[in-house]
């Protein structure tokens, strides 16, 4: 079976994540607009298994790519989501729904909530309520939104504007915590 095999190779990466330093980078000055990538780890907790991948994602406005990678650096899968809808391929077959998440959900089993994910990484809540507690800084330290709750366990620096480069989402049965090593920006 394809996703057993998919997610042998996610647990080949290994179930824990590995503390690293991230580097702290420049924001741009309009953050909800900006186009990013990022490089970092992926670690998921799900009805009593483990996986963890490596992470790259590259976020534009129109589109968003997903890239969870093997303990090489070979892709285990791609997750892409545009206006026209998502796929996930997983090497051997390509998947497609209307949107990521319920692909994810469909294909791998558990989900990460692209819609509103970019925002969170970026300190910020989504469109929508949330309930939101801030340190002294006034940095996001608990974002509950959409059925979600993201905690902000690590920024990347003590300045009030500085970046998230840990957080543990949690829903249901499913905890997600994600490590960022590299945040890059594209130049507008």
């Amino acid at each position: 079976m394809r996703l057993f095999a998919l997610a042998l190779l996610m647990l080949l990466g290994g179930c824990a994540l590995l503390p690293s330093a991230p580097v702290p980078t420049a924001r741009p000055a309009q953050l909800e607009v900006a186009a990013f990538a990022l490089n970092g780890r992926v670690a998921i907790k799900h009805n009593g298994t483990r996986h963890s991948a490596g992470l790259r994602w590259v976020h534009r406005q129109e589109s968003d790519e997903l890239l969870l990678q093997g303990p090489l650096g070979q892709t285990a899968a791609r997750v892409y989501r545009d206006a026209q809808g998502a796929t996930l391929d997983d090497g051997s077959k390509r998947y497609q729904a209307a949107d990521a998440e319920s692909l994810m959900q469909e294909v791998l089993g558990w989900q990460l909530p692209l819609g509103g994910l970019h925002q969170w990484l970026l300190g910020r809540a989504s469109d929508g309520d949330a309930r939101i507690e801030r340190d002294e800084l006034g940095r996001i330290i608990l974002l509950q939104q959409g059925g979600w709750e993201v905690r902000y366990l690590r920024y990347d620096g003590d300045a009030a504007d500085s970046l998230p480069s840990r957080l543990q989402l949690n829903r249901d049965e499913l905890q997600v915590q994600l490590l960022i090593d590299e945040w890059e920006w594209e130049k507008p």
